[in-house]
């Protein structure tokens, strides 16, 4: 479960900190959204109960979205689209939009927690921290925020493309996804590299 040892030793100095994270890096298509959130020092009760986004219902993240972003310091969200993904790959599509939610919280911080064995280069300094999402309360939040706000996003994608079921898969490899896309094709908001694995796949079953 996510605690704050890693911010309890910034909040006894009297110095607030980040924590950072991003939902959709694994998806097959859609934007990847990052997320930091500078919590309160005094929103014990919140820190207790945030988790990874992935070991909450939907229920759950809804509520704690409302209450992080009611009572948090500061958050903010940075989005990759499809477009910034092929161009930097993923991996540097995800390290913009980290970037972009750090720059964008207009509050003073002394650190940064990022989840996962990568970080963006910040002005604060920046601790990497694989499984963070376990680990750090602060990451534990901004996975939440990151999680439901990409989801929303998908909703509002399945208005645009109702065949592809993006309101259910958030665009993860699934076999409702695999089934949309050999029916109706690919939509402009799948990814390049995804399209080419699809398309090999989609050759080897009409040879099987």
């Amino acid at each position: 479960m996510a605690s704050i040892r890693y911010e309890q030793p910034f909040w006894c100095r009297g110095v607030l900190v980040a924590g950072v994270d991003e939902a959709g890096r694994g998806s097959l298509a859609g934007p990847v959204v990052a997320a930091a959130v500078v919590l309160h020092p005094d929103s014990s009760s919140l820190c207790r109960r945030v988790r990874d986004s992935k070991e909450l219902n939907l229920r759950m993240r809804e509520e704690l979205y409302e209450e992080i972003t009611s009572s948090a310091v500061a958050w903010s969200v940075g989005v990759a689209s499809v477009k910034l993904i092929e161009q930097r790959n993923i991996l540097g599509a995800t390290m913009h939009a980290m970037q972009h939610a750090v720059e964008q919280l207009g509050c003073s911080i002394a650190h940064v927690f990022v989840d996962g064995p990568h970080h963006p280069l910040l002005v604060q300094p920046t601790t990497a921290i694989v499984g963070g999402d376990r680990r750090s309360a602060s990451i534990a939040a901004a996975s939440i925020i990151a999680k439901v706000t990409r989801d929303r996003l998908m909703v509002e994608l399945a208005r645009q493309y109702p065949h592809h079921g993006f309101d259910r898969h958030k665009g993860y490899p699934t076999a409702e996804h695999f089934a949309a896309l050999d029916r109706w094709g690919p939509t402009p908001e799948h990814r390049a590299l995804f399209l080419t694995k699809w398309r090999a796949r989609s050759g080897q079953a009409q040879l099987l």
